[in-house]
């Protein structure tokens, strides 16, 4: 497929939710901005999306470094002159240990991971999009079903997905004189690496231990297509994609 014209960021571009959204929008025709930890993998996505045809350019990042960030979108903007969309999609989580056992370094990782880097890629996106001729863009933010209700054992990732949904409310507030757009994606178990435990069990708010069921992947990306191909007249401001059977509406 012949390039759209625009330029799409994807954070945790390496595996999962972002290597499935990276290449469905390296099919629909974006130029796309891979970012992560491991080069390696990055390079494994744009591997995986050649015969799409699509201009790539993976950039390994430490996301919570405000210098790194930096550099990638310096990097973004040198390759391709602009930027249309960013998926904040990149994140970690600490293990599923009570809430009294967790040490302030797992807590730090995880906010760092979840919460900073979005806030220094959605700061560092402002300012290419509003500059930029046709001015504005869209950001796209991971918000997860934990931005909804938690897991047991989650405080860190859960409360750093509820924090998201506020970046994203003060994201569209304050995009809006720049025509910049910004939406959130709550994903519930989408079949990736992560969740490959939900097949053998998963601790339940019950006390309990049930498998979940899973959804495939690939479900995600066209709602994130889908997403970034309104004009910005038009915001999907929030959206859950779930496994239609998952336990979200009974947890608790």
């Amino acid at each position: 497929m012949s390039g759209n014209g625009k330029v799409a960021m994807i954070t945790g571009a390496g595996s999962g939710v972002g290597r499935s959204v990276a290449l469905a929008m390296m099919k629909e025709g974006y130029s796309v901005v891979l970012a992560g930890r491991r080069q390696d993998a990055l390079d494994e996505t744009i591997t995986l999306g050649a015969s799409f045809g699509a201009a790539a350019l993976a950039v390994s990042t430490d996301l919570a470094n405000p210098d790194a960030v930096k550099n990638l979108f310096a990097k973004a903007k040198e390759r391709f002159g602009r930027l249309d969309v960013l998926f904040n999609n990149a994140g970690t989580n600490a293990p599923p240990i009570p809430i009294e056992d967790l040490s302030f370094e797992q807590w730090q990782n995880v906010l760092g991971a979840n919460l900073t880097a979005a806030f220094l890629c959605t700061q560092e996106a402002f300012r290419i999009m509003k500059d930029q001729s046709p001015r504005g863009g869209r950001i796209i933010n991971n918000g997860s079903v934990s931005a909804q209700a938690p897991r047991p054992n989650s405080a860190p990732y859960t409360a750093t997905k509820h924090a998201i949904t506020g970046l994203t409310k003060s994201t569209s507030l304050d995009g809006r004189k720049y025509d910049i757009a910004c939406g959130q994606i709550d994903i519930g178990n989408a079949a990736t690496n992560m969740t490959q435990k939900m097949s053998t069990g998963v601790l339940q708010a019950n006390g309990t231990v049930g498998v979940e069921p899973t959804m495939d992947v690939d479900n995600v990306a066209r709602a994130v297509v889908f997403m970034s191909s309104l004009s910005l007249d038009a915001n999907v401001s929030t959206i859950t994609v779930m496994a239609t059977k998952m336990p979200l509406a009974g947890r608790g």
